[in-house]
């Protein structure tokens, strides 16, 4: 039997070294600071006190120093983060049941989700801090070929046209997200909504059912 799911030791006694399960609660450990910086960010910005953060995670404000120096440490490791889980939330719903046109837009709401509620962490992104310049082409390394691959799903389906490319689908809808935040008359989902709207094929059923219909 493994010890936490850390696998069995050298010896094939079944139990984890002290070394392993110390890496996996290191490792556990960081994920929680990282989920609870997220909220706070959310609730309070990329300036969110460090005590507020330590209050969520239940630790002290050490804890997250020695894991993180600086500011822009833990918001850089706070955006990788939240990239990877909108990844991983990807290839979820393309090995789903959902029909591939449903799978694209639920990963597409996880991405506005992502555009409006973490706006501190692009913000931050525009400063002139060296330590964000790579951040930009990570975003879009990574989350560019999952969008593909749920685009090339719904395509392959014949859900959706099949003339459309991930990235501008992505910059399309990160430009109807843009003041999301600051203007409560506007509802960027509802938009973004019409947008994927437009990406279905028209049912030919339908068609001929229209075109014959006032033909007497």
């Amino acid at each position: 039997m493994t010890d936490n799911g850390t696998g069995p030791a050298p010896d094939g006694s079944g139990a984890a070294t002290p070394s392993r399960r110390k890496r996996v609660d290191a490792r556990r450990n960081e994920q929680t600071l990282l989920e609870a910086a997220a909220a706070a960010f959310v609730a309070s910005g990329v300036d969110a006190p460090v005590r507020d953060i330590a209050a969520r995670a239940g630790v002290g404000v050490g804890t997250i120093y020695r894991h993180f120096p600086t500011r822009a440490d833990l918001v850089v490791a706070v955006y990788r983060h939240q990239v990877e889980a909108s990844v991983e939330a990807g290839r979820a719903l393309l090995a789903s049941d959902d029909a591939p046109h449903s799978a694209l837009a639920r990963w597409i709401d996880l991405f506005v989700d992502f555009l409006v509620t973490k706006h501190g962490l692009a913000e931050a992104l525009q400063s002139d801090d060296a330590t964000f310049v790579a951040l930009h082409d990570y975003f879009l390394d990574r989350l560019t070929p999952v969008c593909a691959d749920l685009l090339d799903a719904a395509g392959a389906a014949g859900e959706i046209r099949t003339d459309i490319q991930a990235l501008e689908l992505m910059r399309a809808v990160g430009n109807l997200c843009i003041g999301a935040d600051r203007d409560p008359r506007y509802d960027a989902r509802r938009m973004v909504e019409v947008l994927l709207a437009g990406l279905r094929r028209p049912d030919p059923t339908r068609i001929s059912r229209g075109s014959g219909s006032g033909t007497g």
